[in-house]
Formats: C-alpha cells, sequence, structure tokens
C-alpha cells in the first residue's frame, strides 16, 4: 500500500514549484491553481514571495497535489494520506474530500487569517533531544519566571518537539532547553505561532468560513492532524482542516497510524524531506523517498519495484 505525506509550512525553498517534475499533469495543476486564484502560482516562490505565509501555504498544497496527481497518472493507486500542517489541505484533496478549487480557497483565507493576527515577532522553533513532557515542564518554568510562553505545537518525534511563540520567547526558551539537555534549538522558516492557542480566534473564523465549503467522503484514507487517526466522515475532515491551526500536530502519532493501517511505502512530496527523515529513522523497515531527493524516472522505477515486491 502506498502512503503520500504532505509537508508543513517551513519546507519551502527559492524556486521549490519550478522544481516539480515536467509532466502534464503537473503543469495542468499549476494552470488550474492559477486560473483559481487568479494570479500565476509560478511567481508565489521566489525569495521575495516566500516571506507570505499566503504565498507559502498556497505553494505548498498545489506542489503536494501536483506530486501525488503525477504519481496516480502512471497508475499508482495512493491508499492513505497525510499531511503535516497545512499538507493536511493536499492529503484531503487527494484523498477526494475536497475540490482543489475549495481546498485552495480555504487555505488562502487560513494563510490570511494567520498572517494579520501575526504579522511580525513570532514563529516555530524545533526542540530536538526532549521529550513533550519534557518540553511542557520547562514551558511551564519559563511562564512562571518570565511571564512568557512557549506552546507545543508539533510532536514529530517523540524527541522532536516544535514549539510556537514570540521571538522572545522562543529565544528564551531555546537557551533553557539546550541547558536542560536539548541536542539543538532551531528557528523554523515559519513566521506566525502556529498550532496552539494563539490562534484559537482564527481558527474559529475558518471553521465558520468552512462551513460554505462542501466536503465528501474520502476515497482513499485521510489521517487527521490533531487526533492522528484515520477520517472518514467529511464533517471530520472539514473539522480537522478548520482547526488543525490551533490545535498541536501530533505527526509522530499519525505516521504510525499509517503503517498500522498497512502501508508498505511512504512517498513525501515536494518540497519536503524532513517527514522522510523521521518515518526512515522511526520505521526502518517500510521504505520512505522523498519526491523532491529523488530524480522522477527513478522515483517511479523505485516505487514499482518496492510496490511489486510487496505484493509477491
Amino acid at each position: 500500500m502506498l502512503a503520500c505525506l504532505f509537508p508543513g509550512q517551513g519546507a519551502q525553498s527559492a524556486g521549490f514549484l519550478h522544481r516539480l517534475p515536467a509532466h502534464r499533469v503537473v503543469k495542468d495543476t499549476i494552470d488550474q491553481a492559477s486560473a483559481a486564484l487568479s494570479i500565476d502560482v509560478l511567481s508565489l516562490d521566489t525569495a521575495d514571495a516566500l516571506r507570505s505565509s499566503v504565498a507559502v501555504q498556497i505553494g505548498l498544497v498545489v506542489a503536494g497535489v501536483a506530486s501525488a496527481r503525477r504519481l496516480a497518472a502512471d497508475g499508482f493507486d495512493i491508499a492513505l494520506c497525510a499531511g503535516l500542517s497545512v499538507g493536511a489541505y493536499a492529503a484531503a484533496v487527494i484523498c477526494g474530500a475536497i475540490a482543489f478549487e475549495d481546498a485552495l480557497a480555504l487555505v488562502k483565507k487560513r494563510a490570511e487569517l494567520m498572517e494579520a493576527a501575526y504579522p511580525r515577532g513570532y514563529g516555530l522553533a524545533a526542540i530536538d533531544g526532549l521529550t513533550e513532557h519534557e518540553v511542557e515542564v520547562l514551558a511551564a518554568d519559563l511562564a512562571r519566571d518570565c511571564a512568557i510562553r512557549v506552546y507545543v505545537g508539533n510532536v514529530n518525534a517523540p524527541r522532536q518537539i516544535v514549539v510556537a511563540g514570540s521571538d522572545e520567547a522562543l529565544e528564551a526558551f531555546g537557551a533553557r532547553a539546550l541547558a536542560a539537555g536539548a541536542h539543538r534549538a532551531k528557528r523554523l522558516d515559519v513566521s506566525v505561532p502556529s498550532h496552539c492557542e494563539l490562534l484559537a480566534a482564527q481558527s474559529a473564523e475558518l471553521s465558520s468560513y468552512a462551513t460554505g465549503i462542501a466536503f465528501h467522503a474520502p476515497r482513499a484514507l485521510y489521517i487527521g492532524n490533531r487526533r492522528a487517526r484515520a477520517l472518514r466522515a467529511p464533517e471530520a475532515i472539514r473539522e480537522d482542516l478548520a482547526t488543525n491551526m490551533r490545535y498541536t500536530v501530533r505527526w509522530f502519532d499519525a505516521l504510525t497510524s499509517i503503517v498500522e493501517l498497512g502501508a508498505t511505502v511512504l512517498v513525501e512530496a515536494p518540497p519536503g524531506q524532513v517527514l522522510t527523515s523521521i518515518a526512515q529513522f522511526t520505521f526502518p523497515d517500510v521504505p520512505a523517498l522523498s519526491a523532491c531527493a529523488t530524480p522522477d524516472e527513478r522515483l517511479i522505477a523505485i516505487l514499482r519495484k518496492r510496490l511489486a515486491r510487496n505484493l509477491q
């Protein structure tokens, strides 16, 4: 069984849309997105454009959908879909829960709400080497001692936790985390405090906006961000997408669910490689490939070989 993983904000780099495979389906997907948004989507991946969360989030969804459609065009059956944060929107499109144009409208609204609320001075930081409990204890200590706080935004792996907060809070927390034994405390290329209560009001507004968008029962399994389980009801997927900016993303649990549900090969959509690394480390017996790190023809050949082997 093939599972597609879709990365979130922070995976982007200048030119990532231009590095997608030169395939008819990819071009058609970019053209479809450009028409839906009344912009040239290929203009969204310049270094200047990527300073905006709106450009980043739209670009990531387009790249994810284009990449998965390219695999489907070669006959690959995508049985499971999961995306981290904004990547969940691409996952929902590929599993058939929402139309591509509707997902683009929803993610554009999402990014605009987030950026308007926190245009500067906030973001995310990755903490490697501490557990979620250890991070929570340090965050509580920081709030008590300095009256500033960070929030657990992502649990990517048992000892890879992403925290959200103001620049001041992230800097102070990073120093405390390193002193407590963290291997690394690194700011991510994200300019908003995603996946925490700081976005509660924006999540509520997006939920209201989403009520006007049609959702459908998924054809493939969709793994949610918040509860990390397969969601089959359209309303459950709507709620997962509209509120994931407010709640912790339990990516490690989602990845575990994907493997437990029978995935035998994992492919991460461009421009991501981090989800691939997490999967390779956590589940070394399940082949995991990054589409942006593997030339297109070679990726197709590897997938055919791996999936055929699993059928034997």
